[in-house]
């Protein structure tokens, strides 16, 4: 399932859900045990089920029915479900035996669930058009009862029905396309029959399915500040509660001689009884742990306020002591709070607190703030570093070369990676890394899609939940843009909002940086970085180094973004002998230039130009110390950056981001997390693009973006301030 995220009566039929999660969800127990979807982190009403152990290894997947994890971004759940879909199609076409935990031949279908409205997204649309075109097997549901929100669908979609919008995708004979149902939402009857029939045909004939159920009644308002009488007449309120579907789900088991309407009535009164008991049930469960923090505090506080008499003190502890459900804000406020008053007092009870404080304040923080990145063996912190073997036979090729003889090995020691992206297949691709891959390994491992970057990255993200490996290519980096929600909200979160219950390892394959087109050559690195907290974000000089990224991500279970640098394809490299083996850490700069005046520091394409620019300044007697970051996210976990800093005390970092973008993140992280503010002399210098996209050309790269002339110019003017004697004023 990947649905909407009011899917509660789906998940509790299914009991994936019962009614003390329901309320725990609501109440953000941060307990999995009680709250196992998110563990207090989703709003209520969305949904997930856990596909991973304790230890972020898959469960067996085909043991349970398998909820993706929610999000609230209306239409957000859709790119992922067509990735959902897909996975069986592959899964049917490919002899993947050794993941039949993911699978039973294909033999599954993805449900999905949108409320009326959101369908006036683009990504309802492009994915419906994406599942139409591959045919995948899925059971779409549009939930509408005529508004979104207070605005009627006649603002919402055209002919006011999203079935006869999408009539022109409906499949005939020799088409493409999916199925169509309607149903009303409260004929139970229809909906059954309705139901087994889409269910069917998309499982046997493993094509989508739309089942458009109109005349959906809202119990509520939108939310808990909304209201019908608002925006609705009062002869539509009286329709809606003349046609409450659960009104004529009663009348149709009266009818139907299933039940009186007296049994029915004592049902509904038993089942109010039995909700307001669980209710309170995991109401008292989510107070335990909080009370028994506000009463270690407060025991706490009262020894403070007895060596410390003091009449704040006194008020925090009152106010703790007379409040009967304190939030932990308000419990970690007061002995901050006391803390501070208390600075510079050695007082045993103010230790004691301090102490206490410093134990449980970790693991509260863990509670909200685990699992960003994966806790399994398979992180990239846990792969072996392989480094590559060169031999003296081995030959100087395209760079291009490498990454397609790599990649070339990695599908024949992996054969559940599949790739696909625009021109990806039958050229593969516009600089050709995947060249003749599609004629070797077939259609379904490496395919051409159409020009919709959102639901690329859906469709990885879906297979990556149901156990591929995914490498989704958007063709250039800019593109990323069109993509960058799904990133950021879905991919990015995933083990976050499950507390490490689900998943995706999807690998993102892009290129960028220096190219000569105002649309091609952006860097956005800043906009990106800062978004998908939760991917790793590989950025290297060359193929090799990517190959080697590769490798080491296909070995990992982490999700990654890999920019390749556009003009790398054609410069000239040595081919390793060990290709699909060799590694390169993610997270570790290297150092490819020692020197003791000054650190530079840069990563990409433009890296490639601070090493051509060292060489003039070598020539000037000025010593480089030139240090790749290879990647952003993570950067640099070992401090080698700040080590370099302990000899040249002098740090330039050359991005061709715009100002303040990834060279501000660059600094914070060299200045701030690893200290290397002590050891600098000078103040530290950015050289960065303008602050607009590059202008077409190559004049236009030049004065866009760092030139080998500003780097050098920038690191001799550092010099000039040390020493004007020696490197007078240029």
């Amino acid at each position: 399932r990947s649905g909407y995220y009011r899917d509660q009566t789906i998940m509790m039929a299914l009991d994936l859900l019962n009614v003390k999660e329901y309320f725990a969800a609501l109440y953000a127990h941060v307990d999995l045990e009680h709250e196992p979807a998110s563990g207090g982190r989703q709003m209520g009403g969305h949904y997930a089920t856990r596909s991973l152990d304790d230890q972020g290894e898959w469960k067996n997947l085909m043991e349970q029915y398998n909820s993706s994890a929610d999000i609230s971004p209306t239409a957000g759940q859709m790119p992922r479900l067509l990735g959902l879909a897909q996975a069986s199609k592959v899964y049917r076409a490919l002899d993947l035996e050794h993941l039949s935990s993911f699978s039973q031949k294909g033999n599954e279908i993805a449900f999905g669930t949108i409320g009326d409205a959101s369908t006036s997204e683009g990504l309802f649309w492009e994915s419906m058009n994406a599942a139409a075109v591959l045919q995948v097997p899925m059971v779409m549901s549009v939930w509408d009862d005529g508004y979104g929100i207070s605005v009627p669908k006649k603002y919402q979609t055209t002919k006011e029905s999203i079935s006869e919008a999408l009539s022109g995708f409906e499949k005939t004979t020799n088409t493409n396309g999916f199925r169509i149902f309607k149903v009303k939402g409260w004929n139970y009857p229809e909906l059954l029959m309705t139901y087994d029939k889409a269910t069917r045909v998309a499982r046997e004939e493993h094509i989508p399915v739309l089942v458009h159920v109109e005349d959906m009644t809202q119990p509520q308002g939108h939310s808990t500040s909304g209201s019908h009488e608002r925006y609705k007449s009062p002869e539509r309120l009286k329709w809606a509660e003349e046609f409450d579907c659960i009104a004529k789900f009663k009348e149709f088991l009266i009818l139907e001689g299933t039940a009186s309407e007296k049994e029915l009535d004592e049902i509904r009164t038993a089942a109010k009884k039995e909700v307001r008991k669980l209710q309170k049930e995991a109401w008292a469960n989510f107070r335990k742990s909080i009370d028994s923090e506000r009463d270690q505090a407060v025991a706490w506080l009262e020894e403070l306020e007895k060596e410390h008499p003091s009449d704040e003190i006194q008020s925090l502890v009152k106010g703790l002591k007379g409040n009967t459900e304190p939030i932990r804000k308000e419990i970690f406020n007061a002995v901050r709070k006391s803390l501070r008053l208390t600075a510079g007092s050695n007082a045993s009870s103010r230790t004691g607190l301090k102490g206490w404080l410093e134990q449980i304040y970790p693991k509260k923080q863990a509670d909200y703030s685990s699992h960003l990145y994966s806790h399994s063996n398979k992180s990239v912190d846990h792969i072996e570093i392989v480094d590559p073997v060169y031999s003296e036979n081995s030959e100087m090729v395209d760079g291009r070369i490498v990454l397609r003889e790599n990649f070339r090995k990695l599908f024949n020691k992996y054969p559940e990676i599949i790739t696909f992206g625009e021109d990806t297949g039958k050229i593969g691709g516009v600089n050709q890394a995947m060249e003749g891959m599609q004629e070797e390994f077939g259609d379904v491992r490496v395919s051409d899609t159409g020009i919709r970057e959102a639901t690329i990255l859906g469709q990885g993200i879906g297979m990556a939940m149901r156990g591929l490996r995914p490498i989704a290519e958007i063709q250039y980096l800019d593109y990323l843009y069109y993509a960058l929600q799904i990133m950021r909200d879905d991919l990015a979160r995933v083990q976050y909002r499950t507390k490490g219950g689900q998943k995706a390892p999807l690998i993102i394959r892009t290129r960028g940086h220096r190219l000569e087109g105002i649309w091609h050559s952006g860097s956005p690195m800043g906009a990106i970085i800062h978004s998908i907290r939760g991917v790793r974000v590989c950025v290297p000089r060359n193929m090799v180094q990517a190959a080697g990224m590769y490798n080491l991500l296909l070995q990992s279970d982490e999700p990654a973004l890999v920019v390749e640098c556009l003009n790398g394809y054609r410069s000239k490299e040595k081919m390793p002998d060990n290709l699909g083996e060799f590694t390169v850490a993610i997270g570790v700069p290297e150092v490819l230039q020692s020197g003791d005046d000054v650190t530079v520091v840069s990563y990409g394409s433009t890296l490639n130009i601070c090493s051509e620019a060292c060489k003039e300044l070598e020539e000037m007697g000025i010593s480089v110390e030139l240090i790749d970051a290879q990647t952003l996210l993570p950067f640099d976990t070992t401090g080698v950056i700040a080590k370099s800093l302990e000899k040249t005390n002098r740090l330039i970092v050359v991005d061709e981001d715009v100002p303040g973008g990834a060279s501000a993140y660059i600094l914070d992280q060299v200045l701030n997390n690893q200290g290397g503010y002590k050891h600098l002399d000078s103040q530290p210098i950015t050289v960065s693009a303008q602050a607009h996209l590059p202008a077409y050309g190559t004049d236009g790269d030049y004065f866009s973006k760092p030139s080998h002339d500003d780097i050098v110019e920038a690191v001799y003017g550092i010099m000039s301030e040390v020493d004007p004697m020696t490197y007078p004023a240029i």
